[in-house]
């Protein structure tokens, strides 16, 4: 066993799983006031949801085979014999505990959900979002999860190797499958598409206009932010499962990405807007981020940098999109999430190392990039349209637009963000 993989691999599944309290954070500074415990519950909803159903059956949809070819449920196995044996062995040949793996993946499930629920921000109920996340991420999340990050034997040779039919499954077909190093199909772009879903199922916010609802506390804005970044070392790093170069390349292509397209996000608002804002800076890093989430692995790092550069452009215009199509995506997952993860998958088909078009002379890459890119987003769009439309037609998904108007903290969960003066003194 190699304890330093392992303690790797540990290190990076905390680091995710910070992740999602950065976003409660990154999320609940954009909201208003009165609904900024409602929007973090949501994120904070998800850790709890997704921790507990992730081991009782995720994993095991996930990843359902073993080198014996049996399906495991993490909560029942003896962890001094689990029978994962092949999952025990990274790119460098070093073993590690497969409870681990368990661990880190979990941390994936739990980020991606609560992802979703920027999009339905100020307007719904906490508990018709915890049915639509248990549901979502039993018939979507987990299921695209395997597409992308599973692993397994080949039944004619005993061969081993990483990846479902997205990353793997496609290279008999293309010669190449399609590269997602840490999820920007399977977070990304799934949570995008499930997000514009829930935005056109909820409908718009009372007064929906641009300009119409500002961030109540760019503070928080800027600490989510923060959090994010920090946590996204062990997101992308993490994904190769050993502390190597690979992990050292993602490392850097981290650092250089979303700082590039914090800069790019910046000029596109001082040239749209006349000023560069906080907020703007805290989105154009998550853009930048996303962007690179599957590319981290794949890319030089002059080629993250020119990716963030557009990812933080690109995004910053197609927030707008809101706007001028009529859809209310409150916090913007439809345009940093879905787009930027487009934006890195498709990216990988011209610049991916050896096998992109600039690399390789050939458009292989790029149709297997665009093939996995439109399956997610088709799956997850379609699914989560008909879970939340059932969820509304059924038990309600939005408050009354009275309870939006005055703020829903109080309403759904009995409590406020500021408490400026005690009632009773």
């Amino acid at each position: 066993m190699d304890q330093g993989n392992t303690a790797f691999i540990l290190i990076a599944a905390a680091l995710v799983l910070l992740m999602t309290p950065g976003l409660a954070f990154f999320y609940g500074g954009l909201v208003k006031a009165k609904s900024v415990i409602s929007m973090m519950m949501m994120s904070f909803g998800a850790m709890g949801l997704m921790g507990v159903l992730w081991v009782l059956y995720g994993y095991s949809i996930a990843f359902p085979t073993t080198d014996a070819g049996t399906t495991q449920f993490p909560w029942a196995i003896d962890p001094t014999n689990f029978s994962l044996t092949a999952a025990l062995e990274t790119p460098d040949g070093a073993a590690y505990p497969p409870l681990a793996f368990v661990a880190f993946q979990a941390t994936f499930a739990i980020i991606t959900v609560a992802l979703v629920s920027g999009a339905i921000a100020d307007r719904a109920k906490f508990g018709a979002w915890m049915i639509f996340a248990g549901i979502w991420a039993t018939v979507v999340y987990f299921p695209v999860a395997s597409w992308v990050f599973n692993f397994g034997l080949n039944p004619d040779d005993g061969s081993f190797s990483y990846g479902g039919w997205i990353t793997h499954g496609m290279q008999d077909v293309f010669g190449v499958g399609a590269i997602d190093f840490a999820g920007g199909t399977a977070v990304h772009i799934n949570a995008g598409a499930a997000a514009l879903a829930l935005a056109l199922v909820l409908g718009k916010r009372v007064g929906f206009q641009k300009g119409a609802h500002v961030p109540h506390n760019p503070p928080f804005v800027l600490l989510g932010a923060g959090l994010l970044w920090f946590g996204w070392f062990g997101f992308n790093a993490g994904s190769e499962l050993a502390a190597d170069g690979t992990a050292a390349l993602a490392f850097v292509n981290t650092i250089a990405a979303p700082a590039a397209a914090l800069l790019a996000w910046l000029i596109v608002e001082k040239i749209k807007d006349g000023k560069p804002t906080s907020v703007g800076a805290a989105s154009g890093a998550v853009a930048g981020l996303v962007a690179i989430t599957p590319a981290c692995a794949a890319l030089t790092p002059f080629w993250a940098i020119v990716l963030g550069l557009l990812a933080g452009a690109v995004c910053a215009l197609a927030i707008e999109l809101k706007f001028k199509l009529g859809f209310d995506d409150s916090l913007d997952v439809v345009g940093i999430h879905l787009v930027g993860g487009l934006l890195g998958t498709l990216y990988l088909g011209i610049f991916a190392n050896t096998s992109g078009l600039i690399y390789s002379g050939s458009f292989n890459q790029l149709i297997v990039q665009a093939i996995a890119a439109l399956a997610v987003l088709v799956y997850s769009f379609v699914l989560a349209f008909i879970i939340g439309f059932a969820i509304e037609k059924t038990i309600g998904f939005r408050v009354k637009n009275e309870d939006e108007i005055a703020g829903i903290d109080t309403v759904v969960h009995g409590e406020e963000g500021y408490v400026l003066s005690d009632a009773r003194a």
